[in-house]
């Protein structure tokens, strides 16, 4: 599938070590936005962040922790994404789900 135009964009934003049963919630989120036919969606591990707490989670060697802040990015349509939300909001616990409009200037062909 190739997009062009105006998209919607996803944004997750998810603890590393939040889980879905027995894995981490990012693959969970990958897989249910795959089964539901998305364009594509990647996932991006950051280096330092802060959430509802405010504590610092970062990858710096004398601050290491285990549970940085991992991104979920998806773009698709937004009618196709808006389907998706409801099967992402029950995984949901804490993190942030963020929606927005995006206009694409360049896609690739599939499998890039």
């Amino acid at each position: 599938m190739s997009l062009s135009g105006t998209a919607g964009r996803l944004m997750i934003i998810v603890d590393e070590d939040a889980q879905f049963g027995h894995r981490p919630i990012y693959l969970e989120i990958v897989k249910r936005a795959r089964d539901a036919g998305m364009a594509g969606a990647s996932v991006f591990r950051g280096i330092e962040g802060f959430g509802r707490s405010h504590q610092i989670h970062t990858s710096r060697i004398l601050d290491m922790t285990q549970s940085l802040p991992m991104m979920i990015v998806i773009v698709d349509t937004r009618a196709k994404i808006e389907t998706l939300l409801p099967r992402l909001a029950e995984l949901m616990s804490s993190g942030i789900i963020a929606l927005d409009d995006v206009e694409i200037v360049s896609a690739g062909p599939p499998g890039s």
